[in-house]
């Protein structure tokens, strides 16, 4: 079973790899309010998060499927919640029967597997119960083929063989193996076999001629007994034991893919909560081909000056088609550094298939993110501020890429308006020349 509500054909797996200017742009853009608000507190939330921003996909289509997938859970918040919770309730209840999970003997491997399948087994349940009374509400690629899954192979009869299965390896009636003598009658080859049919009724088995069997009884206290007999019983249980925990590993990854994946989703449901409680307007976003140039939306806003003000803020309207730079200049706290963190937050929460905090939104796809913030000096500077600046775009350089965006915030200012308007300029036209889409919040008069 997989779940596929992060990709069409792969997994979320963890832990992503995340760019290595992760860093600054959690510092330039301010993104940890962003994860809180996602998070609300829950560490694996704003963990996941975290993880699924920070590494958005450069993929139009997948972009667009985790879109419907978000939307359907818009429509459906308290189904999506409660399929979480089934997920979560999965990993606690581990905490409570760790007992022979861990074990190194077949006994507490199968008696750990038996109790941890047991609960998994109740939990599917109550998945297939939603998906049963449900499915119909939901409209997205995703969720549709994952109700399909859950209707088709977890059905009646599944559980049915499950449970025969879970009862017969209580072994209430004795373990019943075979095995055979080798050199020196030393015991090889222990199977265990199914015990005779139950069905007969008490008259039957009573009054039924029985094979001749040769027995032994061990006596009260004959500890050594006990032990060989116990060895002899791990030995036939032990493949059975093997194959039932490798069973309850795969429904436990299942529920923990699925919890994983959930919490994006959760965790955009969250921020939905928060923004319409603040009258924020939000909008799914459409990508265009990283090769093109295209940047136009109306009433963009600060999602995360938003949340830190908890009202609504003015949005901006651009129309940067066709352009490759953006050049913002104007007076001092005119909302230039928060409209240019606003561009950057609008990209990653676009890219990863989040909804963006505008009336409308539509930009190329890039293929790196990248910041040059000014950054205040400090004690541990260890030389000055422009030199400090320039070996900062020197990494930035080192990283970019075609068809990558570049967001600078009042680089290059710790010179003065000459030197400074020349360095920027040089720089830039060199970007430009890369295939570097650049937006650029900038007091260098004469750059600009």
């Amino acid at each position: 079973m997989r779940v596929f509500l992060m990709f069409r054909d792969h997994d979320f797996d963890l832990p992503r790899n995340l760019p290595s200017n992760e860093q600054a742009l959690t510092q330039d853009l301010e993104l940890n309010t962003l994860f809180n608000a996602m998070a609300l507190g829950d560490k694996f939330l704003f963990q996941i998060a975290k993880d699924a921003v920070l590494s958005g996909s450069s993929d139009m289509n997948t972009m667009l499927y985790r879109q419907d997938i978000l939307k359907d859970c818009m429509k459906n918040p308290s189904i999506i919640r409660e399929i979480y919770d089934i997920s979560i309730e999965s990993h606690e209840e581990k905490k409570k029967n760790w007992y022979g999970l861990f074990s190194r003997y077949p006994a507490g491997i199968l008696y750990g597997s038996a109790e941890m399948l047991q609960m998994l087994v109740g939990l599917l349940k109550k998945l297939r119960k939603i998906a049963v009374e449900h499915a119909d509400n939901f409209e997205s690629e995703g969720f549709s083929t994952f109700f399909a899954m859950i209707k088709d192979e977890l059905d009646d009869e599944y559980f049915s063989v499950i449970q025969n299965h879970l009862k017969a390896l209580k072994f209430r009636d004795g373990v019943l193996i075979s095995a055979e003598l080798d050199e020196g009658n030393v015991g090889v080859d222990y199977i265990l076999r199914r015990p005779h049919d139950r069905s007969r009724s008490w008259v039957q088995r009573i009054f039924t001629r029985k094979s001749p069997v040769y027995t032994f009884r061990i006596a009260d206290r004959d500890d050594s007994g006990a032990r060989a007999l116990s060895e002899l019983r791990d030995r036939g249980i032990n493949l059975v034991a093997n194959v039932l925990a490798q069973s309850s590993d795969h429904i436990e990854n299942f529920f923990k893919m699925l919890g994983v994946e959930l919490a994006f989703y959760v965790g955009c449901l969250n921020l939905y909560d928060q923004l319409a409680h603040i009258g924020g307007t939000v909008s799914f976003p459409l990508p265009v081909a990283a090769g093109e140039r295209k940047h136009a939306f109306e009433g963009l806003f600060d999602v995360c000056l938003a949340l830190t003000m908890g009202q609504k803020v003015v949005g901006n309207d651009v129309n940067a088609d066709d352009k490759d730079c953006v050049i913002i200049t104007g007076a001092n706290q005119g909302g230039k550094s928060t409209f240019l963190r606003s561009i950057g937050l609008a990209q990653l929460m676009m890219q990863c298939g989040m909804f963006i905090t505008a009336g409308s939104f539509s930009s190329n796809i890039c293929e790196g993110l990248f910041t040059h913030y000014k950054r205040e000096e400090d004690a541990f500077m260890e030389s000055g501020k422009l030199d400090e600046e320039l070996s900062r775009m020197s990494q930035v350089v080192d990283n970019v890429g075609p068809n990558s965006l570049l967001l600078l915030n009042e680089s290059f200012s710790a010179t003065n308006e000459r030197e400074g308007s020349e360095i920027a300029k040089q720089i830039t036209c060199a970007l430009l020349e890369s295939r570097v889409k650049v937006f650029f919040v900038t007091h260098l008069y004469e750059f600009a």
